[in-house]
């Protein structure tokens, strides 16, 4: 019996005629138990991970091989171009059609901003002018990250993670450009394409030590297996401003490609980005995902 079988196992029968959410940090084997109850019961694996959608990362992204993708139906992998815009909310469009297909969803990943929104709903926020969006990235750039904290409203303030630079930036350009706080924007949030209550919801608990060593295993087969290759190919066009080059270890690659770094490094500094990632994703689990049941890994 397979790990996944063995997760199949403990998770027991779920409804077939609701939908299962299955998140998880990085390398936890989430897309396992979701390929192994497409096959047990049927239905289509639908991705939930923000930078699983690029087509540029196969390998990088650890996305389901071929193989599982012929296997049982899967929805949402590899479909976004690199330079193409993409959001949650574009997210929550391509998924509104499968919730109510043929298929029964099985959706899986470890960005909690989807699961929330999916599940709570999704402020809609108008668009910020891109000269805002250049005049948030200089400052940034220039180590502005606690001025610009400083800046936010004390609702939103209070509700982000002010050492993360891409959510200040997001709350500070939306304050700057409609005047009222990213908070109060959410607090008008419209009703859940899928209420918690109508789906079965599963978070994977992993524990620390157990998810590191699995990480840095992964990131080195990865780069082995092809994701140096996938850096090398976008390497001409790389716009490090692009949500799609937020894939982790991305950068690193890119640095040794230029010479700027060794490989074994790179690896280094690949793994421990996705470590660091998974950190923080399993804080956001925690804290963020009351009324999910926990399934403890390995």
């Amino acid at each position: 019996m397979t790990g996944a079988e063995r997760l199949l196992d403990r998770l027991g029968p779920v409804p077939r005629d609701r939908p299962v959410l299955i998140a998880g940090p990085t390398a936890s084997g989430k897309s396992a138990l979701a390929l192994a109850l497409a096959r047990r019961d049927g239905g289509v694996v639908v991705n939930a991970d923000a930078l699983q959608v690029y087509a540029c990362w196969r390998v990088l992204t650890a996305r389901p091989a071929p193989e599982d993708e012929a296997a049982v139906p899967h929805a949402l992998y590899g479909h976004v171009a690199a330079e193409a815009p993409w959001s949650v909310g574009h997210w929550l469009r391509a998924v509104a059609p499968l919730l109510a297909g043929p298929l029964r969803p099985i959706v899986v990943g470890g960005t909690g901003l989807y699961f929330r929104a999916l599940t709570q709903g999704l402020a809609e926020v108008p668009p910020v002018p891109p000269a805002l969006q250049a005049e948030a990235e200089a400052r940034l750039a220039a180590g502005g990250l606690a001025a610009m904290a400083a800046e936010l409203d004390a609702a939103t303030a209070a509700r982000i993670d002010l050492a993360n630079p891409a959510r200040v930036r997001r709350a500070w350009e939306v304050l700057r450009a409609t005047g009222r706080g990213l908070a109060q924007w959410q607090a008008a949030t419209g009703a859940p394409l899928l209420p918690l209550g109508q789906a079965t919801a599963v978070v994977l608990e992993a524990p620390r030590d157990w998810l590191a060593a699995r990480i840095d295993a992964r990131f080195a087969a990865m780069v082995a297996g092809g994701a140096l290759e996938e850096v090398r190919a976008a390497l001409p066009g790389w716009d490090p401003r692009r949500p799609a080059s937020r894939a982790l270890g991305a950068g690193a690659l890119v640095a040794h490609l230029r010479g700027a770094m060794s490989l074994a490094d790179a690896v280094a500094a690949g793994a421990q980005a996705t470590r660091a990632y998974a950190k923080r994703q399993r804080t956001w689990f925690r804290n963020a995902m009351p009324g999910w049941r926990r399934l403890p890994m390995p």
